[in-house]
């Protein structure tokens, strides 16, 4: 991006300033689409785990209601305490598994970050990163 040796300083600066500019506008599209992408895969995950949960949890519920009654007679009481036992369990393994999702942290503009110290990389002056 050298601009012609015969300019003048102010056109440089402008060339400079214009290259500066549309590097900055082109990051902050980056971080738009970014943030639209995992908006949109967050609210599909939402929704799909939603409906698994509630499906999942109500047949759970009804298996557990029906063995009981099945078993109503004569172990009705060791029934409902497998059955609470598992839930329980169940429950306790999702909360730890939903914890150690929420210490990973987000990706999130990742890309852009990446991009951004590439571009600082490109315009550092030569001499910054002989020092290194």
């Amino acid at each position: 991006m050298e601009p012609a040796p015969g300019k003048s300083l102010g056109s440089r600066l402008r060339s400079y300033a214009a290259d500066t500019l549309g590097i900055l506008q082109t990051r902050l599209e980056l971080l738009s689409t970014e943030f639209q992408e995992e908006k949109l895969r967050l609210g599909m995950l939402l929704g799909y785990a939603a409906a698994g949960f509630f499906f999942l949890g109500f047949g759970i519920v009804l298996l557990a209601l029906f063995l009981t009654v099945l078993l109503w007679d004569s172990h009705r009481l060791l029934a409902l305490g497998v059955f609470t036992a598992v839930f329980l369990a169940i429950g306790i393994l999702a909360a730890l598994a939903a914890a150690r999702i929420g210490r990973q942290g987000s990706r999130l503009f990742a890309a852009s970050i990446a991009e951004l110290a590439q571009d600082r990389e490109m315009i550092r002056p030569d001499d910054e990163s002989e020092k290194r």
